[in-house]
């Protein structure tokens, strides 16, 4: 494990590389990054990323900052600041893949953590607030628009299947673009959004989605959808139809399987990364995202 050192990409932030075993690709790492801080009575943040994604939301750590929380984030294995050239992208071949890097995280972080999840990643954390090694760690659960069902239909869903299925056998069958360029385009300031994040690590186009990965991503819903039995408290919030990505039905639905403290919020016209909203739609996620934390940790 490497020191401390300047992170790469934000001023102001510092990042550590962590090692792994190697998996179906070779040499493995990821990534923690950190906003130095210094008291923080209210807690510690875990952050973690969703598909073809990192981290890059400067205004939402020096939020947290502001609140009195410590902030961490991870770049997973393969995504963002992690991703070797010998890589195949945003690839896994089980979503538990990911989960050394949130249990050494925790180990980093030593603190009890509000774990916080976006798209990808909120399905990564829920699972690992069931199962992971290191779930004791949690103080509580923080989802934003986790990825709980593909929003497919019709002949898409029908092709969805047949990839799930060719992808248990070819894992690296892939289509090159499964992701549609309009909800990147609409974040990043060179397309006329308000956010600058490197298009090296987030293209526009996306990464193409493994097969095998999609099988993945099944399996782990599939988990979710028979219930997870948390005992934590869990916040999700969704969108509405602004939500170009993900179903906010199916987002409202799986969420209250998660456990017996959970508590659904949507957010009309939001995007799908809620925190990358326009200005009053994401002071009111974190209003409501603060003083739910609040009453979590009372």
């Amino acid at each position: 494990m490497s020191d401390w050192q300047p992170d790469a990409l934000l001023e102001g932030f510092e990042a550590k590389t962590l090692e792994f075993p190697p998996d179906c690709d070779g040499a493995v790492v990821a990534t923690l990054v950190r906003l130095p801080a210094g008291r923080n009575p209210r807690g510690t943040v875990l952050y973690v990323h969703g598909f073809v994604d990192y981290f890059f939301q400067r205004h939402m750590a020096l939020r947290f900052a502001q609140e009195g929380y410590a902030f961490y984030a991870l770049d997973l294995r393969k995504h963002g600041r992690s991703l070797l050239p010998h890589q195949h992208p945003c690839f896994c071949m089980r979503l538990d893949e990911y989960y050394p890097e949130i249990t050494r995280a925790l180990a980093e972080i030593g603190a009890p953590v509000l774990l916080a999840g976006h798209s990808t990643g909120g399905l990564v954390c829920a699972l690992y607030a069931a199962q992971g090694e290191r779930r004791d760690r949690l103080r509580a659960l923080w989802l934003n628009s986790p990825f709980f069902e593909f929003n497919a239909r019709g002949l898409a869903r029908l092709q969805l299947r047949l990839a799930i299925a060719l992808g248990r056998r070819r894992p690296f069958l892939n289509n090159p673009h499964a992701l549609r360029p309009q909800y990147a385009k609409s974040l990043h300031r060179d397309y006329g959004g308000e956010w600058d994040f490197d298009l090296r690590l987030k293209p526009v186009e996306g990464f193409p989605a493994y097969f095998g990965w999609l099988a993945a991503v099944a399996d782990a819903q599939a988990r979710v959808h028979a219930g997870l039995a948390l005992e934590l408290p869990v916040l999700a919030m969704h969108s509405d139809e602004a939500d170009i990505v993900l179903d906010w039905r199916h987002i409202a639905r799986w969420s209250r399987t998660l456990g017996a403290h959970v508590a659904v919020l949507g957010f009309p016209g939001g995007l799908h990364d809620l925190v990358l909203s326009r200005a009053e739609v994401r002071e009111e996620v974190f209003r409501q995202l603060f003083a739910w934390a609040a009453r979590a940790s009372a």
